[in-house]
């Protein structure tokens, strides 16, 4: 009985000993995430082999993992450039991205976790002097929005590919100019949209006058060709026509007697 002291001493210190080895040595790797293992003696961080993927791990208790989002991500970017004539104009934007998969250990060795403030933001504000300085005012404010987010998004990814950063989209979500500039240009498209409006209500108009003078030169045309094809023969054949219809007629008697002045019978009665 006085030996159980001694040796549940032992055992107690070896079991507390334990359980701190493995809290120090268990990693849980959580959903979309992934661990860059790094080896205290073993040549620093392990870039030759998949990073760690998720669910529970154990490592050695001198080695550490620094667990990185490998799930898309958004980052947003205020920024001020230059157009092409020199006025500052201020964009906002964001970008899709997330790390290369396969590549985590050099971006981590590389780059470090900061890699987003390190490269990502410095490529899209890059790119984006880079874009605009090819634009005017106008131009960003109206009809080159989608080319200027296109432009920008190939630029950087240009710049990041190489970083072991997949960039996924850069959104521009707005675009803002100095109130003098805007106020000129929202005035000018003003002015351009009525003279539109103008320009189609008088070519509206020209059409309609056309189409009414075609109209009336086509009944000219097809009263002049049967003016001209109405001969005295014609006229007193369908004269003698139309009298023998009217002989027909149940209500009338018919005597003729004769002819008239233009060589028509005549009928007479009427009972």
């Amino acid at each position: 009985m006085d030996r159980l002291p001694k040796i549940a001493l032992p055992a107690v210190f070896i079991i507390i000993l334990l359980i701190i080895l493995i809290s120090k040595s268990a990693v849980t790797i959580g959903s979309g995430e992934a661990g860059v293992l790094y080896k205290t003696f073993g040549g620093g961080v392990v870039t030759e082999k998949p990073p760690l993927g998720e669910g529970f791990h154990l490592v050695a208790p001198w080695n550490k993992v620094y667990v990185y989002e490998v799930r898309q991500q958004e980052v947003f970017e205020q920024m001020k450039v230059l157009s092409s004539n020199g006025l500052e104009i201020q964009i906002d934007a964001s970008a899709w991205f997330q790390p290369k998969y396969e590549n985590l250990g050099r971006l981590h060795q590389e780059k470090s976790e900061q890699y987003k403030e390190r490269i990502l933001l410095p490529a899209i504000r890059s790119a984006a002097r880079s874009v605009v300085g090819r634009y005017t005012p106008e131009q960003l404010y109206s009809s080159k929005r989608d080319a200027i987010q296109n432009e920008i998004f190939e630029e950087t990814k240009a710049i990041v590919d190489e970083q072991y950063i997949q960039l996924n989209e850069i959104l521009v979500r707005d675009v803002t100019l100095p109130p003098t500039i805007r106020e000129s240009i929202e005035n000018k498209l003003k002015q351009e949209q009525a003279s539109l409006e103008y320009e189609f209500k008088l070519v509206t108009a020209q059409k309609e006058a056309e189409r009414q003078r075609i109209e009336a030169q086509g009944k000219a045309d097809a009263n002049r060709i049967l003016s001209a094809s109405l001969t005295d023969k014609i006229l007193q054949d369908k004269g003698i026509e139309a009298t023998l219809e009217l002989s027909k007629s149940p209500n009338a008697k018919v005597v003729v007697v004769g002819s008239g002045d233009d060589g028509l019978p005549l009928i007479l009665g009427n009972n």
